[in-house]
């Protein structure tokens, strides 16, 4: 399955509820009660859509993945741990489907984020992934990214990656 980012619109939210309401679903069921389970609304969803751009991946018309990209620094983000530059870009939420994890589609959002970010011009990202089994720090190494920190923002621990482009 070969995918390509494209920027989620209004008409998307329903569908990027649904994925976010499954991905939260799994994490409850595999992990338990924490942190890492959210519950997606409509006025959080609209809001992120504001403050960051949501691109999303279908595959036969079914949304699959979602990749949330700012150059807002995150209020949860230290910079202090990350290496200095002119234009980050930060990640500040991603989902695959669940059903189709560890099938390579995350890889290939973090592949696409790239050629969007060296578009947008950016020369790094930046993000932080829950210190907990629940986080996705492991898929992050696998994809390049350098571990440069960690922190406790209020009461969820995190490790801090960026990757330089």
């Amino acid at each position: 399955m070969r995918i390509k980012l494209q920027l989620a619109t209004p008409d998307d939210v329903a569908d990027l509820i649904a994925l976010n309401t499954a991905v939260s679903e799994r994490l409850r069921a595999d992990f338990g009660e924490g942190y890492w389970v959210a519950k997606a609304t409509e006025k959080g969803t609209l809001f992120t859509m504001r403050h960051a751009k949501v691109y999303i991946a279908r595959y036969r018309k079914k949304l699959i993945a979602r990749v949330n990209l700012t150059t807002r620094k995150p209020w949860a983000i230290d910079t202090k741990y990350f290496t200095p530059c002119a234009r980050p870009i930060y990640i500040v939420g991603m989902s695959v489907d669940p059903t189709i994890q560890r099938g390579g589609v995350g890889r290939q959002c973090i592949a696409e984020a790239i050629r969007i970010a060296k578009e947008w011009p950016a020369d790094a990202f930046r993000l932080d992934a829950w210190d907990a089994a629940a986080g996705a720090g492991e898929f992050y190494r696998k994809c390049g990214f350098r571990e440069v920190g960690r922190a406790t923002y209020r009461i969820a621990p995190l490790i801090y990656f960026e990757m330089m482009l």
